[in-house]
């Protein structure tokens, strides 16, 4: 007769309700919403494009009700100059005399996503492989060297063995292409999702792809269909990515069940 054995599951040693981000520890102005359902599992970054702000990434953020799942949306930390509406950017994006920098460096967005994500990690007592990370163009731009730059300080300070728990949970990146070239002995185990059109605007060349495979060791694209620009916008674009996340999302289990 086959024996069965019943264990009670483990329950997780992290708060179900992580404590709320606090303004004096992050700089700039965000939106933060614990998950609807009341566990806070995984935590999802957003970040905006160039010259917009948090405020339709927060309601974007809301309005997916992903499971177990709370929202941070960030405002990028630098108003774009020469414009007098309310327009930001992650880093400096023009020169003097209000043209695109061509080769523009990320490093303020990167220092200004460390004070935030130190403070999460620590504060608020998000495990680095709880948080996900999505970004529109420049915001998607951001999330990617983010990432890398992320995993590179966490091998530096581990060694060579650094477990795939100090890497993010998953990136997400729409016509966000990488701005650096990536030099990693180690490519980052973060799964990434490169979203963008086939042509125009949001468009992300093969070379840049190709970028990506040097940094990163699991890499998915998705094309969107239409002439359509910008973010994502019907059912059909958001399936690939909503698929992807269910596929990484954590899921807490209940406490008091048992495992056979």
């Amino acid at each position: 007769m086959t024996e069965v054995h019943l264990h009670e599951s483990q329950a997780s040693s992290l708060p179900r309700v992580k404590p709320t981000p606090k303004a004096s520890n992050i700089p700039g102005t965000f939106f933060y919403s614990p998950s609807d359902d009341g566990t806070d599992e995984n935590l999802l970054i957003l970040l905006h494009g160039l010259g917009d702000t948090h405020v339709p990434f927060s309601k974007l953020g809301k309005s997916l009700k992903l499971p177990q799942t709370a929202v941070l949306s960030l405002r990028a930390p630098q108003q774009v100059p020469f414009l007098y509406e309310d327009a930001w950017q992650w880093y400096p994006s023009f020169d003097t005399l209000g043209e695109m920098i061509p080769n523009p460096n990320p490093t303020p967005a990167l220092q200004f996503l460390t004070k935030v994500v130190d403070h999460l990690t620590t504060h608020c007592k998000w495990p680095l492989n709880r948080i996900h990370l999505f970004g529109f163009a420049q915001g998607g731009s951001v999330a990617v060297e983010f990432t890398l730059e992320r995993w590179k300080v966490s091998r530096a300070s581990s060694g060579t063995t650094t477990p795939d728990s100090q890497a993010f949970a998953s990136v997400v990146s729409v016509a966000g292409p990488l701005l650096t070239y990536p030099t990693l002995s180690t490519k980052c185990p973060t799964p990434l999702l490169i979203v963008h059109r086939s042509s125009g605007e949001t468009s992300i060349p093969s070379k840049d792809i190709n970028a990506f495979k040097k940094g990163f060791e699991n890499i998915t694209e998705h094309k969107m269909k239409g002439p359509k620009e910008g973010m994502p916008a019907s059912r059909e674009d958001w399936e690939p990515i909503m698929k992807f996340w269910s596929e990484r999302l954590e899921r807490r289990k209940v406490e008091g069940l048992y495992d056979i």
